[in-house]
């Protein structure tokens, strides 16, 4: 009997642990699955972020092409204007130049050729606007701020309403700084409150302009090249050549400027001089979405003594240094549709200021003139008259 207890003993302790080792085998598979599901999840985790994060670079590259792409099709859209430009440019330098070797060229085409553009230049300027105002004293003036070097040259865009400044410093540089308002200009230290533009070559002179968003400047090299630069889309829009050889300095005591681009209620104009009429001013009207030059005046205004010019209705105001110590006088004026005269012009005085203005840009939206002098930023506000056709 007891053997038989021992034996049933011995079965149920082998019974045991059977059910034991099956049940340790149990849990370290069921840990193993559970292992594998943990890695399973991480790995699916770690995949969905980064899915999400190819999503966004994706997107972002899709909206950096979508841009490249705008700005591909507004090149294209140009090339076919600047072509056209070129061939004008082409015409007009066949007309200037002699007869080259080895081409077959008729003298009396090349005469009427030449008497065309001549023509062209001395027919009656067909205004745009109705706009007959003069100016006729400096009703007052404001100084604002001193930033930057002795010369330089400050603007709103003078064919909208933006409430943006700018500012470019110095004669020789690629970096336009941007205010949002003349109050956050005024209230800045320096220009730490600016946003900078980085343009892609150095501009020369003082002699830029901003009109409807496109910042025209000067580049100078072999050619005087004239850059219209897209401030919106950050890009150079256009581009040509100044059909005119031989520059100088439009004002002798401003040598570093050679065109004075400025603008007034009929757009885009060009103050420059050349050897060629070398004592004198010239004038020329400026297509501003071609950049096409439609028609060139000399004035009667001579170079010496010369600091700024700006341009009212079509009427050119050019301003000298007065015998007077820091004084300035507007002593010769030529209007493109013969209403005015010297005899008939103002002799407007500029209040005392620091030095001989460095530039000097008319807002036709404010009737406002943006000087530059000697680092000081300053407006004066004009009282106008009506023009009296001679």
């Amino acid at each position: 009997m007891k053997a038989v207890q021992l034996l049933v003993l011995i079965l149920s302790g082998l019974v045991g642990a059977q059910q034991q080792a099956l049940m340790d085998y149990l849990e370290r598979r069921l840990l193993a699955i559970e292992d594998r599901i943990s890695l399973w999840h991480e790995q699916t985790s770690r995949y969905a972020s980064e899915l999400r994060e190819f999503k966004q670079q994706m997107v972002a590259q899709l909206e950096g092409l979508d841009k490249s792409k705008e700005a591909l099709q507004s090149e294209l859209d140009t090339v076919g204007t600047r072509v056209d430009r070129v061939e004008r440019e082409m015409d007009y330098l066949e007309t200037q130049n002699g007869v080259q070797p080895c081409v077959d060229v008729d003298d009396k085409l090349v005469e009427q050729q030449v008497t065309v553009v001549k023509e062209r230049n001395k027919a009656k300027y067909a205004k745009l606007t109705d706009c007959s105002d003069m100016i006729s004293s400096i009703k007052a003036m404001k100084i604002l701020k001193r930033v930057g070097g002795a010369k330089g040259m400050w603007t709103k865009d003078m064919g909208s309403g933006t409430k943006k400044v700018y500012i470019l410093n110095g004669t020789e540089d690629n970096t336009v700084y941007e205010f949002g308002t003349v109050r956050e200009f005024t209230s800045s230290q320096g220009t730490s409150a600016a946003t900078s533009i980085q343009l892609p070559s150095a501009w020369r002179g003082m002699g830029h302009a901003i009109y409807n968003n496109q910042l025209y400047y000067l580049k100078q090299g072999e050619e005087m090249k004239l850059i219209k630069f897209d401030l919106q889309k950050n890009i150079v829009a256009d581009s040509a050549v100044f059909p005119a050889k031989n520059h100088l300095p439009v004002y002798s005591l401003n040598p570093e400027t050679f065109i004075d681009l400025a603008v007034d209620e009929e757009g885009l104009w060009a103050i420059y001089a050349t050897q060629e009429n070398e004592r004198y001013i010239s004038l020329a009207k400026i297509d501003s979405k071609t950049l096409d030059i439609e028609q060139m005046w000399d004035t009667p205004c001579v170079r010496e003594n010369a600091e700024a010019a700006f341009i009212i209705c079509g009427t050119v105001y050019v301003v000298y240094n007065s015998k007077l110590p820091s004084r300035s006088q507007i002593q010769c004026v030529f209007d493109v549709s013969d209403m005015v005269t010297n005899d008939d012009a103002p002799h407007v005085h500029f209040p005392k200021r620091y030095g001989t203005h460095a530039s000097l840009k008319y807002s036709p939206v404010e009737q406002l003139l943006y000087a530059w002098d000697d680092g000081y930023q300053i407006l004066y506000k004009l009282q106008m008259k009506k023009k009296l056709e001679v």
